[in-house]
């Protein structure tokens, strides 16, 4: 066996039980957003009354925000932003606009975890007819 090999074999047989002993810290966890009202690309025929948005962790409410903005870049929410009272996980806001059009929700939030986490996403209402 040639001194490469064996040395492969040597440092395999190290890593390998050593991965064991080092699994994944909780501080690799992130709160995600798990569904939302209304939903990312969705199509409604009139705009809800609040925005609506579900985490898989508990949010810090003086550092978690929600806002939704128009497509000339207007903000049209209420800036009334709560941590749901009964859910620590939901956060919602106000929307003040009901015309039709392209929208978008961000949202920046801190979990207990400690973790910021920012993103946004898009819904549509359309026109009555």
């Amino acid at each position: 066996m040639s001194r490469r090999r064996r040395w492969r074999g040597v440092a395999l047989a190290v890593a390998l039980p050593a991965s064991f002993l080092c699994p994944v810290s909780p501080a690799e966890a992130h709160a995600s957003l798990v569904r939302s009202t209304p939903a990312h690309r969705a199509v409604l025929g009139r705009m809800p009354e609040r925005v609506h948005l579900w985490f898989n962790e508990r949010l810090e409410p003086a550092y978690s925000s929600v806002s939704v903005w128009n497509a000339a870049g207007a903000q049209v929410d209420a800036r009334d932003v709560t941590v749901g009272p009964d859910d620590p996980r939901r956060l919602s806001v106000t929307v003040e606009t009901r015309e039709p059009g392209l929208y978008t929700v961000t949202y920046r939030v801190l979990s207990v975890d400690g973790h910021i986490v920012e993103d946004r996403f898009t819904f549509t209402v359309k026109a009555s007819r």
